[in-house]
């Protein structure tokens, strides 16, 4: 296996035109490459370009640790972060390669649909920013071009304060979400809800958003109302960890239980 370890964001997309795979935490590839599924011939190695592990602002780098965000994250998204993999895992594992691999069930996805992030990427002719529910297109799909580059997520300047992450698993750690949710809610009411692991992209429940943000002070039948569009609107599978039913009922409790949080 080939491999770069290029210095600077145009060194790395220049080795991504001559056809390389970009390689930051790993904690995704080199799963992938275990098992036998991929077998790249050439490799950038990311960890060295120092551009991508900058905070500058609203703009978050690609190569941004989780155990960083943990620690100095927006409050939905360092709870995110305190539920992907071990300690291990959090100090390798990068934004921009949760970003990039698309999985419905990125941890770190459903809190960019809520705020309605952008992603920002480069190639060797260019940058663009892509609006998240245009970046992720399917199971692993993405809007990104061979020779492009994820090199940071861009959040609005401000953000709810109400905001918060909830996730259902198997067990309680270290484990891929059966559903995660972020629901944010501003001082005047407004709502948003986001979804993973229900849909073949990170999703939001408009439905139920306008529901519950035209209610000032929701009550107990309010609030059960909201749970059942949530799960309405939510399109889940069943697979080896879970059947789509249940996960269709686990997102309206979930929901439900996080709009609680930003109601206290």
């Amino acid at each position: 296996m080939d491999t770069q370890y290029p210095k600077t964001i145009d060194e790395a997309v220049s080795a991504l035109s001559d056809g390389a795979t970009p390689l930051a935490g790993g904690t995704d590839l080199m799963v992938e490459v275990n098992f036998g599924h991929r077998r790249p011939d050439h490799v950038v190695a990311l960890r060295r370009v120092d551009e991508l592990a900058e905070w500058d602002g609203s703009t978050i780098g690609a190569g941004v640790t989780w155990r960083r965000i943990e620690l100095e994250g927006p409050k939905a998204l360092a709870e995110a972060a305190r539920t992907v993999g071990s300690p291990q895992i959090r100090n390798a594992g990068t934004i921009g390669g949760n970003v990039a691999t698309a999985s419905p069930a990125g941890d770190g996805l459903p809190f960019l649909a809520a705020v309605d992030a952008s992603i920002e990427v480069r190639s060797a002719t260019g940058s663009r920013s892509i609006q998240w529910d245009e970046f992720f297109l399917g199971v692993k799909k993405t809007a990104l071009e061979a020779d492009e580059l994820v090199t940071g997520v861009d959040l609005p300047e401000d953000l709810p304060e109400r905001q918060a992450f909830g996730k259902v698993g198997v067990r309680n750690a270290m484990v891929i979400a059966t559903v995660c949710c972020v629901v944010t809610r501003e001082l005047d009411g407004l709502t948003r809800v986001a979804l993973g692991s229900v849909a073949p992209t990170p999703m939001r429940a408009r439905q139920s958003e306008e529901m519950i943000s035209a209610v000032a002070r929701p009550s107990e039948s309010d609030l059960a109302e909201f749970a059942r569009l949530v799960a309405a609107e939510v399109s889940p599978i069943t697979d080896h960890r879970s059947t789509a039913e249940y996960r269709r009922h686990a997102a309206g409790v979930l929901a439900r239980r996080l709009l609680g949080r930003c109601l206290r």
